[in-house]
């Protein structure tokens, strides 16, 4: 009985904090805007604060390289720098990527092909004659003990690298396309990312 009444205590007072809070919160809210925040925004900013502070893997940024593909500009080529949330071990021979253009839906899996940034052009890389279409690798920039190339593993919130891969031909992108990308890790939450293809006025492009 004592140790029932303990628990039911320990969650009252936990229950309470929770509240207190969300009260405080919400009265900062209330008291600090002009009102144009909506309940829709309200509700956004909390998914995302929580997508932000739950998934493992962090895209940092976006970029994709336009090519001439059957006489059209699309892009084919695509770089996701990536890193741990906090320091932890990530297994890359278990992280699979999955492509969904709204038609089609393909899987991509790591076979080991990784490399350090070897200039500072970052689609001339020689790992990008290495790929195909239904495989990626990593350009990595910044790994102190070379977890990446050497062991395949991500295991400090430092780690920086470029996930590249290549899109099917009939997934390529011209101007305004989109495709959603999600990576599935071995471990964590997955994480999903819409690239939409800009109009070709320059030949890399950064995704919003």
């Amino acid at each position: 009985m004592s140790n029932w009444r303990n628990t039911g205590i320990t969650t009252i007072i936990l229950l309470i904090v929770i509240l207190l809070i969300a009260m405080t919160v919400t009265s900062t809210i209330t008291q600090e805007t002009t009102g144009t925040i909506t309940e829709h925004n309200y509700d956004q900013m909390v998914d995302e604060t929580i997508d932000e502070i739950s998934t493992y893997i962090q895209i940092r940024d976006q970029k994709g390289k336009f090519s001439d593909l059957n006489g059209e500009k699309k892009i084919g080529k695509i770089a996701l720098l990536i890193s741990p949330l906090v320091s932890q071990d990530i297994d890359l021979t278990g992280l699979m990527i999955q492509l969904d253009n709204g038609e089609t839906v393909r899987m991509l899996n790591y076979i080991g092909f990784s490399s350090n940034l070897e200039s500072a052009s970052l689609f001339k890389q020689s790992i990008w004659d290495s790929l195909i279409e239904d495989n990626f690798g990593f350009i990595t920039i910044y790994d102190l003990d070379n977890s990446i190339t050497e062991y395949n593993l991500i295991n400090d919130y430092s780690d920086n690298t470029y996930l590249v891969f290549k899109l099917p031909g009939d997934m390529a992108l011209a101007k305004h396309d989109r495709i959603t990308v999600t990576l599935f890790p071995s471990t964590g939450i997955t994480r999903a990312t819409i690239l939409k293809a800009p109009m070709p006025i320059k030949s890399v492009i950064t995704f919003e």
